[in-house]
């Protein structure tokens, strides 16, 4: 089933949404990994799997996992609702476990959708979940019309999306501190930056 639906999702951003990959994902084979993106629409979950060959379990706002007849594939590919009202701790050791189980676990730390090119600040969460975990952290960076849409736009019109793909992060001379945290999460919002500039590697 999960193979199947993945199957569809790739053709349904690759061909539909004429989804370009400027530079391949460099996931691990196996383990757990994190992959950040900048968020600019209900459709980004789709455009970054399609360019990974590992299945995503992604974090999303509970208003998205709710959607009627939407919510039923969310559940099969293993999506983590996130309520957006505060910390939501019960995610938080939802997406912990995924991790431990060598999952890959997608996360979009700026918390909400960005309507403009400049990314937001990213939630410190991103840097406390990785090095707790110590799970490597991949950024990737998506540009394309489907920035700021509503969700039912998103997924029908066409979005001429591209996606880049960065190396891991290092974050190996860091410790738990708030300092280090804070540390963490500035890389990783500057590995996702960094990758806004124009890439001709084709995977």
């Amino acid at each position: 089933m999960i193979r199947a639906l993945l199957a569809t999702a790739n053709f349904y951003a690759r061909v539909y949404h004429r989804l370009t990959i400027r530079r391949a994902s460099q996931l691990p084979r196996d383990g757990p990994a994190i992959l950040v993106c900048n968020h600019t629409s209900g459709l980004d979950p789709a455009l970054i799997q399609a360019g990974c060959h590992r299945l995503i379990r992604w974090m999303m706002a509970q208003e998205y996992f709710d959607i009627r007849g939407l919510k039923w594939f969310f559940k099969t590919v293993g999506a983590i609702p996130v309520q957006r009202s505060g910390r939501d701790m019960a995610a938080t050791r939802a997406a912990m476990r995924a991790l431990e189980r060598g999952f890959v676990l997608g996360v979009f730390p700026e918390g909400k959708i960005e309507t403009g090119p400049e990314l937001l600040p990213f939630h410190n969460g991103i840097g406390l979940m990785a090095l707790k975990t110590g799970a490597p952290v991949f950024p990737a960076y998506l540009e394309g019309k489907q920035r700021g849409r509503e969700m039912l736009a998103a997924l029908t019109l066409v979005s001429g999306a591209s996606v880049v793909f960065g190396p891991p992060v290092d974050l190996s001379d860091l410790d738990h501190s708030r300092r280090g945290v804070e540390q963490a999460t500035a890389r990783i919002q500057t590995a996702v930056a960094a990758l806004k500039e124009p890439h001709i590697d084709r995977c």
